[in-house]
């Protein structure tokens, strides 16, 4: 038995022949596929076929068959997708229902058949060329009358699933032709009005957010498209609440995942038998605490960061979707009482928090302990991405560091994640893109500090510490990381995250005793800064391609170098004068309070500068590959069991 007969609904007769019949429908496709116009003999025959229920596999299959027998029939073809998009308008629901899953297997079946045809040719099997811009412009007023309108939530969603369909029939949505109709005619109010609507929201929010990323990246670095342009001047506030409600949901439920799996793995004999021999099944609870990332709703949030400045107050905006009033009460106290307690709100997935930005970070801070997973580092990439968007952004640091702001976003916890990133993240395969993306974050913040001259409350020894550390592993793994990677670049964003700390410090840290802090670590770790003074040193006097890149390094450590060719001598006198071995914490910061004024230091330029982001052309081929890879797996998605007509069907059941 052939692969389409297989799908043709076969049905067997219970007489001696045995004699196997088709189903109606697939007769009828049949006839579409024939060179024969199957109207001419059975004048009733398309208002039929879309009371049929769709054989959606087999219609497929039929448009992937011989090439020859679709192009004898490409009137019928033709006359199928134009029967369509007339039955779109019909008031039969089950009509409708039936038509936008034929036109799903329509863009499927002749695109999968067809990947090497240019676009142009698949548009003259779909629709007709000459009738192509007319054709396109009925289905999208259609399609946007059914979203718009008050009809049937079951239509609206197979709506949105015909779109993704469309969107992603091509591995590059760059290379589908027919998305340019899709541009003239736009469905971007109707995408906004479900958004802004609060029950569409909820039933259908995430298919339209993902869309809309989708059709932003269609050609963006190519021609005008109108969808960035209009995302980007999007004001209304129900409409943007909309997007972040269904953001964050995405993520809240990843982070919930990740909860369960944890607790799985935390409790039960397979957990106390892990405890008991060690480290024998970590590479096994590793993982199990896998959760597939969902790398579309981060491209929706980036873009929303990044194209629209109006969104970035709904990463700070309190919204509350409990429905008793007591207990919403009851949970705001609660959070009175943990900001008051404890002023660093803790990234805790058993905290029901609902701003935006938390959970953000908090999804960061999962996704970010294991980067191994190509997927999983290209989603740590796009939250960093994210992120430094976020950092450079005026509004965005503006309620960042508003104390005042009613359940304020935390600061710390994003320098926290960036903190526990570099602490972590010190292997063999050495992530070097994201560490220069976190240190760059951190220097973002540090420079609107400046600015602003805000004392962010935070222990930034934490900080120090880990920068310090990591210049430790750059000196102990410089000739395998020099194969790679150019580690002068990074040690010279953290030299100079120290400069900013030692040249403007006095503006933005908390206390005098934070400064005295910095000066005393920079002490107590000098052998590792005198290390990298000496590789610098040696690389920069000799030829070679890290001659310029070592010399920056080397002029960037003037300061440092001061500091501890100044207090060394000191610290060593004190403990000469004193009779003591080895001085405490306190008797050393004694001696650096106590010998500040005969220090001197170089005044250093373009500390609080740097290069704000742009995603061309830098991050061009990054977004061209993970928009890539979104496509593949929302196509994978929207499967043919999802386009299933039994629950849309259930609907409409009262209907003669």
């Amino acid at each position: 038995m052939s692969q389409l007969d297989k799908k043709a609904g076969l049905l067997r007769r219970t007489s001696s022949s045995k004699k196997t019949l088709k189903e109606k429908v697939v007769l009828m496709y049949d006839e579409i596929f024939s060179k024969e116009d199957p109207a001419k003999n059975a004048p009733r025959f398309w208002d039929e076929l879309f009371l049929m229920k769709v054989n959606l596999e087999y219609l497929e299959l039929k448009l992937e068959s011989v090439d020859e027998e679709v192009q004898h029939s490409q009137a019928n073809i033709n006359a199928l997708f134009h029967y369509c998009i007339q039955a779109l308008g019909e008031e039969h629901p089950i009509k409708v229902v039936n038509a936008l899953q034929t036109l799903c297997a329509l863009f499927r079946g002749v695109h999968q058949k067809n990947r090497s045809a240019s676009g142009f040719d698949i548009i003259n099997l779909l629709m007709g060329f000459d009738k192509a811009e007319q054709r396109m412009k009925d289905l999208m007023e259609r399609l946007d009358s059914l979203l718009c309108g008050e009809g049937s939530e079951s239509l609206k969603s197979l709506c949105l699933k015909l779109m993704l369909c469309l969107v992603t029939v091509t591995d590059n949505i760059s290379q589908n032709t027919i998305l340019e109709y899709v541009m003239i005619n736009s469905i971007f109010e109707a995408i906004l009005r479900i958004l802004s609507d609060v029950s569409s929201k909820h039933l259908h929010g995430y298919d339209p957010v993902v869309l809309l990323a989708l059709l932003v990246n269609y050609r963006k670095y190519e021609s005008v498209n109108p969808y960035i342009v209009k995302l980007s001047i999007v004001d209304d506030e129900p409409t943007l609440d909309g997007m972040g409600m269904v953001i964050q949901q995405a993520l809240t439920e990843y982070n919930r995942q990740f909860r369960d799996k944890q607790e799985e793995t935390q409790g039960g004999f397979f957990s106390t038998l892990t405890s008991m021999v060690g480290s024998m099944f970590i590479a096994d609870a590793d993982e199990k605490l896998s959760v597939q990332t969902n790398e579309a709703i981060l491209l929706a949030l980036y873009e929303a960061v990044h194209l629209n400045r109006n969104f970035i107050t709904v990463l700070a905006q309190v919204r509350s979707n409990i429905a008793n009033s007591s207990t919403m009460l009851e949970t705001i106290l609660s959070l009175c009482r943990v900001v008051m307690n404890n002023p660093e709100l803790p990234l805790d997935p058993n905290l029901q928090t609902t701003n935006l930005l938390i959970t953000f970070l908090k999804y960061a801070s999962i996704l970010m302990q294991d980067t191994k997973d190509e997927h999983r580092l290209n989603s740590a990439r796009l939250c960093l991405i994210i992120l430094t968007c976020i950092a450079e952004d005026q509004y965005a640091n503006a309620f960042l560091h508003d104390d005042n702001i009613n359940f304020r976003v935390n600061l710390h916890k994003m320098v926290n994640l960036m903190v526990e990133f570099i602490v972590t993240h010190m292997m063999k395969d050495f992530p070097m893109d994201l560490y220069l993306r976190c240190v760059q974050i951190i220097h973002k913040l540090l420079c609107y500090q400046k600015k602003c001259r805000i004392r962010l409350h935070y222990t930034w020894r934490e900080l120090w510490s880990a920068l310090i550390n990591l210049v430790k592993f750059l000196l102990s793994n410089e000739t395998t990381l020099l194969v790679k990677h150019n580690i002068f670049h990074l040690a010279l964003l953290v030299v100079n995250l120290f400069n900013m700390f030692i040249t403007y410090g006095d503006t933005f840290l908390p206390s005098s005793n934070s400064y005295d802090e910095l000066y005393y670590e920079i002490v107590r770790m000098h052998q590792v800064f005198d290390n990298l003074y000496c590789m610098v040193l040696r690389v920069s006097t000799n030829t070679g391609q890290w001659k310029e890149a070592a010399s920056k390094v080397t002029y960037a450590l003037v300061n440092i170098r001061a500091i501890i060719n100044h207090f060394n001598p000191k610290i060593e006198s004190y403990t000469a004068l004193n009779h003591i071995s080895q001085l405490s914490e306190e008797q050393v910061l004694e001696v650096v309070r106590s010998n500040y004024d005969t220090l001197t230091l170089k005044l250093q330029d373009g500390l609080d500068q740097f290069e704000r982001y742009s995603e061309q052309p830098k991050e061009a081929a990054f977004f061209k590959e993970l928009v890539r890879s979104i496509s593949l797996n929302v196509r994978k998605n929207v499967s043919l069991n999802t386009m299933s007509q039994d629950v849309l069907l259930k609907e409409f059941s009262t209907i003669s």
